[in-house]
């Protein structure tokens, strides 16, 4: 297992910081990573049909020959897209790693269970890399 998506809400700089921060704890770690707004890019200018499929594609690709998907959990609720990558790497098999970043508001029950019961949620970066860390052990 070494090819690693990473979910998660990308509608400001501070998420897509966090997301890059995630990233780097599994680089480190030798996993290929796939961050969509950085691999696949983010529209600029007007949100055309083929700018819609060409990320669409992109992003799926690598979720399909991922062996991971590691899910930014936080916000109000969890992203409408994130929820989506979610249940996809669900329904296929692939292993679910979720953050909260110490989230204050109670995650959603069906989310928690897609993440074997909570027991793949972690609540700061530096769980994550602890986990990380004792899977490469």
């Amino acid at each position: 297992m070494n090819k690693v998506y990473i979910a998660g809400p990308l509608f400001d700089d501070h998420e897509r910081s966090y997301l890059e921060n995630i990233s780097a704890i599994l680089e480190k770690y030798s996993y290929e990573t796939f961050l969509p707004h950085r691999d696949a890019g983010l529209v600029k200018g007007e949100f055309t049909q083929e700018k819609k499929s060409n990320i669409f594609n992109s992003d799926m690709e690598f979720l399909q020959s991922a062996d991971i998907v590691v899910a930014l959990l936080t916000g109000r609720d969890v992203d409408s897209g994130t929820s989506a990558e979610i249940g996809y790497a669900f329904a296929t098999g692939k292993v679910l790693i979720g953050i909260n970043a110490n989230n204050i508001k109670e995650l959603n029950n069906f989310i928690w269970g897609l993440f074997d019961y909570g027991n793949n949620i972690f609540n700061s970066l530096e769980d994550l890399e602890e986990h990380i860390s004792n899977l490469k052990a």
